[in-house]
């Protein structure tokens, strides 16, 4: 691969909690093709692992003992795109969770940008200080590539104030407070896989260790389960999704929980993981609820009834529903879930025919929208 011909590469960093997933891009025929893409797993842990693959999936290269940092598994990444290609990505395209109230398209990274995204912070304490230092670290590694950021959030902007609006007094709704919803890029990638085939009426699932649903209608996002941070909605991984306030009142006053501490208990020590005592993977919880687990069993079901709930209040939003897609892990790799979830919506016009599985392209996707903000310079040469 070495001396490769393809010019004008893209390449896209996604970052989550504990992982980096990336893919460095060229502009081929009709869509942005992989040169190499990969992940490391386990950032901070002693089994992490990093792996890359090949355009045509084979593995690379793989190193299975502990990746340090976000930043620590990027230097990899650049090793790798050096070794294999030769040659330096003219963009990096970063995912980028939260943007607050003022970033909401995507765009270059400038020191403004940054500034806001700094100013930002209290809207996602949890993921903002992450982004930003991965993009302080890609701004080392890469020095002469454009950055751009890509929000998760930006393909819900233009949702009808019903759905964005809470009810608070107005003035927290001007001060940024509303439902911004996320995994906008992955449904971004859904409505670009159909293109024209797209149906009026769409119900996305977004199921992973976040999750999410969107209901879309001509393509355009009317409401999503996520709100103000990516802890509500549905019950997640390691997050407990909507709570009702009077429980978070209870924790503040009885438990004498800091501000801290209620933060991470609600992202870290809730949902599926604290259902079960202990466990947030699907996959194995699955394998306990075949062996009479109840706490993995009770897991299960209530992640998977808080989808069907949201799928039919969806269907009523939509008056009725063209289609189904599940995506994301779970989303792609549960049967059960996937089973329970969607059975017994027959009644309000939800027929297998009208289910899909569909694997997210958020790397794509990212990489889309970096090469679109590159066109006007790129076509200055």
């Amino acid at each position: 691969m070495q001396g490769s011909a393809h010019n004008e590469l893209v390449l896209v960093v996604n970052s989550g909690s504990s992982s980096l997933k990336f893919g460095l891009f060229y502009r081929g025929d009709s869509d942005e093709e992989a040169l190499l893409s990969g992940s490391a797993e386990g950032i901070g842990r002693s089994d992490g692992r990093l792996k890359i693959l090949s355009s045509s999936g084979d593995l690379l290269w793989q190193r299975e003992n502990v990746v340090e940092s976000q930043s620590h598994a990027l230097g990899a990444v650049a090793e790798a795109v050096q070794r294999h290609v030769g040659q330096s990505p003219l963009a990096v395209g970063h995912r980028i969770v939260h943007g607050g109230p003022k970033l909401r398209t995507h765009q270059e990274i400038t020191p403004q940008a940054l500034e806001e995204l700094r100013a930002a912070t209290h809207f996602a304490p949890l993921h903002i200080p992450q982004s930003l230092a991965l993009i302080a670290s890609a701004q080392n590694t890469f020095p002469s590539a454009r950055q751009f950021a890509c929000f998760d959030d930006a393909f819900h902007q233009n949702m009808p104030e019903v759905a964005s609006h809470f009810p608070l007094p107005r003035r927290y709704f001007q001060a940024g407070i509303r439902r911004y919803g996320f995994h906008g890029l992955s449904y971004e990638s859904l409505v670009h896989h159909f293109g024209v085939r797209l149906p009026e009426k769409v119900i996305f699932a977004h199921l992973g260790n976040g999750a999410s649903l969107c209901a879309v209608r001509r393509g355009m996002s009317i409401d999503t389960t996520m709100g103000l941070t990516p802890t509500g909605g549905i019950p997640m991984g390691t997050r407990c999704g909507d709570l009702d306030p009077g429980v978070l009142l209870y924790l503040l006053r009885t438990e004498k929980l800091n501000i801290d501490q209620l933060e991470e208990m609600l992202n870290l020590h809730s949902g599926l993981v604290a259902l079960s005592a202990g466990e947030s993977d699907v996959r194995m919880l699955e394998e306990r609820s075949s062996c009479a687990d109840r706490g993995a069993s009770l897991a299960l079901d209530v992640f998977a009834v808080s989808v069907r709930k949201a799928i039919g209040a969806y269907i009523a939003l939509l008056e009725g529903v063209d289609l189904l897609v599940f995506t994301g892990g779970i989303g792609e790799h549960s049967n059960h879930i996937r089973q329970t979830a969607s059975g017994g919506l027959e009644s309000l016009g939800l027929s297998p025919e009208k289910i899909q599985v569909i694997a997210t392209q958020e790397e794509r996707q990212i990489a889309r929208h970096c090469r679109s903000l590159l066109q006007p310079s790129l076509a200055l040469r």
